[in-house]
Parts: C-alpha cells; sequence; structure tokens
C-alpha cells in the first residue's frame, strides 16, 4: 500500500518559502521506501523551484485530494483546509494564541487530524523540530546590524540577499566590530545560533562575572542560561523541573546586565507565567545601557516587555520610546531603544533551514508518521479526525467544543 505525502504551497501571509523537504530529500525517501510517494504543489516562492522537485522526479500537482498526508510549514488559511486530510504543520495554537482561534476551530469542523511540529518531543520532552538554529544565527546577525546602524560604527549586508549560509560566512571575512558588550540569554537551539555568529566574527566569550565589572577594548558576549537568570525566591536555587512546575516562584536576575550591555540578544524560552527580563520601568532608568534588542524569540510584550510586535524581513526594526512606551518615527532616537522582531528568521536562509528540518525529521519521525501506532505521533496530534485529544483537553474552550 502507497502512503501519498503532499508538500503544500504556503499560503499565510507574508509568504514563507521553506518547505518540510528539499527535493533530494524526496527523491531519496522514494528511493529507500518504495512504499511512499510524494506530489508538491507547485510554488513561484518556495526556496526549492518546481523545476528542482521535477529534475529529481518528483512530480507537481495542484490537486493533493490524492494524498494521504499533507505537509507544511506555516498556518494553513482555512479556505485551503482540505477536509478529512491529516496534516503537519505550525499550528501556533498550543499557547492558544488569539490570532489562530478560527484556524483550530476549521480544523475541528472539517474533520480534520492536525499533528503540530511543535509538540513532536523526544521522550524525556525535548522538542525534535524546529527552526531555532537559523533563526538564532539570522538574530544574532540582525540585532549586530541594527546596532551598526544606530552607532553608525559599522554595517553588514542583509542575511536575504545572501544564497545561503556559505556566503553569509563568506562576508563575514575581515569584518571589524567596534568594542561592545553583548549579553545573550538562552540555552537552546536559537542560542546554539547566535553562538555560532559570535564564534564566526570572532567576538570573544567572558563569563558573566566578568561581563558585569570588566571593561574591553574589543567586542564580547556573555550568555545567561536560565539557571543563571531565574533564582528561587526563597532560597535562591534553580531546578529546572521546579522552574517549568512554577515559574512564578522564581524572579528575573537579569536587570544589572541590562546596566553594562550595547546588545540584548533573546533566545530565552517564555510563557506568561515566567518574570520579565526587565520591566517598563527599568527601560526608562537612566542607567539602562541596552541600545538594541534582538528579540529573536519574539514574543509579543513578552520576556522582553517592548516587543510591540512582529516586524518584517524587508522592515526588519522599530524604535520604542523608552518613556512614552510606544513606537517612534525614527528607530535610532536617542531616547528609543531599536528593535529587532521578526517572526519568520529563519527565511532569511530558507535552503539551509529547510534541509535541517528535513534531516530532522527523516531521522527522528518519518518511520513513526508511516506506523499505523506511534507514541511519538500521538503525543503531538492535537485534534484526530476533528476531535480534540485528550492531552490538549485544556484547548476545549479555546477551540469552542
Amino acid at each position: 500500500m502507497i502512503t501519498h505525502i503532499g508538500l503544500i504551497r504556503e499560503g499565510k501571509v507574508p509568504s514563507d518559502n521553506r518547505v518540510a523537504f528539499t527535493p533530494q530529500q524526496c527523491a531519496w525517501i522514494m528511493e529507500n521506501y518504495p512504499q511512499v510517494s510524494f506530489t508538491v504543489q507547485p510554488s513561484p516562492d518556495r526556496c526549492f523551484s518546481d523545476d528542482e522537485y521535477r529534475q529529481e522526479g518528483v512530480p507537481l500537482s495542484e490537486d493533493l485530494n490524492h494524498c494521504d498526508i499533507l505537509m507544511g510549514i506555516k498556518e494553513v488559511p482555512v479556505q485551503q483546509l482540505i477536509p478529512g486530510k491529516k496534516y503537519l504543520f505550525f499550528s501556533h495554537t498550543k499557547k492558544l494564541q488569539e490570532q489562530n482561534k478560527d484556524l483550530l476551530r476549521s480544523i475541528i469542523d472539517k474533520k480534520i487530524t492536525l499533528i503540530d511540529y511543535e509538540c513532536l518531543v523526544h521522550d524525556d520532552g525535548q522538542r525534535i523540530l524546529g527552526f531555532g538554529f537559523f533563526a538564532g544565527v539570522v538574530g544574532a546577525h540582525n540585532g549586530l546590524l541594527a546596532y551598526g546602524q544606530r552607532t553608525g560604527s559599522f554595517t553588514f549586508k542583509r542575511v536575504h540577499q545572501c544564497k545561503d549560509f556559505q556566503e553569509l560566512i563568506t562576508h563575514y571575512f575581515g569584518v571589524k566590530l567596534p568594542p561592545m558588550k553583548i549579553v545573550v540569554t538562552g540555552s537552546g537551539r536559537v542560542a546554539a545560533g547566535i553562538l555560532e555568529v559570535m564564534g564566526l566574527l570572532g567576538i570573544k566569550y567572558v563569563t558573566p562575572d566578568e561581563f558585569l565589572i570588566c571593561q574591553y577594548k574589543y567586542p564580547v558576549y556573555t550568555q545567561l542560561k536560565a539557571g543563571e537568570l531565574y533564582l528561587k525566591k526563597t532560597d535562591k536555587s534553580y531546578s529546572r523541573e521546579d522552574f517549568h512546575r512554577n515559574p512564578g516562584a522564581y524572579e528575573c536576575k537579569f536587570l544589572p546586565f541590562a546596566t553594562v550591555s550595547d546588545v540584548l540578544m533573546n533566545g530565552i524560552y517564555w510563557d506568561k507565567n515566567i518574570p520579565q527580563l526587565f520591566t517598563w520601568e527599568d527601560l526608562a532608568l537612566d542607567n539602562f545601557r541596552i541600545q538594541a534588542i534582538a528579540d529573536i524569540t519574539d514574543d509579543k510584550f513578552g520576556s522582553v516587555p517592548c516587543n510591540l510586535g512582529d516586524t518584517s524581513i524587508d522592515d526588519p526594526i522599530y524604535g520604542v520610546h523608552k518613556r512614552k512606551r510606544e513606537k517612534t518615527e525614527d528607530p535610532f532616537d536617542p531616547d528609543s531603544i531599536t528593535m529587532m522582531c521578526v517572526g519568520n528568521l529563519p527565511n532569511e536562509l530558507p535552503r539551509d533551514a529547510s534541509q535541517y528540518f528535513g534531516d530532522q525529521l527523516m531521522k527522528y519521525v518519518f518511520d513513526d508518521l508511516l506506523m499505523e501506532k506511534s507514541e511519538l505521533i500521538r503525543r503531538a496530534t492535537i485534534i484526530d479526525a476533528g476531535k480534540l485529544t485528550k492531552k490538549y483537553s485544556y484547548m476545549r474552550d479555546y477551540a469552542g467544543v
């Protein structure tokens, strides 16, 4: 029995040009899994052209009704959902995101099965899939670019003007940066991408303690992981398990770093119960030194309270007035902080990001996807044939069921 997989054309606006599997990955799967076939929906925007899929022997068709599994990247527009199908994409509904409530309701109404990439986790709870590494790479680059523009001290080529990551790397050859202090938060894939750029540019790591008290004549960065950012209010300890169970019992220790840093690159995980890195009142203080923030995890009013909403790849920055708490006309206004809050950063390196994503799918998910029953897939299934699954029953009111 053949399992037919369709790669759907991205329909969300602004358009996304990443894909779940590259042409070469589709060809490899069809050669090594003769029971699997692919059909690709034509797209003028996808980072791999229709011809690249044809050259690998992958058929294209506008009609995907014959497919058993449909795979995309971003949220699928309601009007494009095919009833009764099994979909995999990032639905951005797990945190009860208001903007996607209607999408989840439509999935239920159309008796669709939704497997969310974000919910695919190993047995120990670690996420399997994500574009975080390339979000970190692009976000770090854009954050430095914003600081360079603000200070007039250096400039970079935009990432999306590079064909791929290798071209970006060659752009860094010979770049000399001025003395600056960069604070990086987080320890996951996003932080790994940020640190990759730090290494490529020769920016030196210093410990958090050194960062707070020392001055340097060259660019440096420090990294604050969760255990260095959050301490329990009662005994000043940190336990990862306890923190995730009871984040309200912890306080954030970031503020001293805001008084000695020029750039913040935020890659920390956040939800509404976790303390923010700083407050609006902190931002207005005279000793708040940070001039540019790359909020790579990009939660509106989240861990960075002055994130007032997404920016775009074409227009990646805006200014936020420190006291008026509103956007400024000039992102480099001396009374403002320069914000970089692009919501689809990996889309600036779509070919590399898609290659990485497909590799992870092939290694850790694909065999389970073909099984009749899989615990891995069950854990990631939010909607099963139009019905909210038990694990996600907390979404009942949100889903309107």
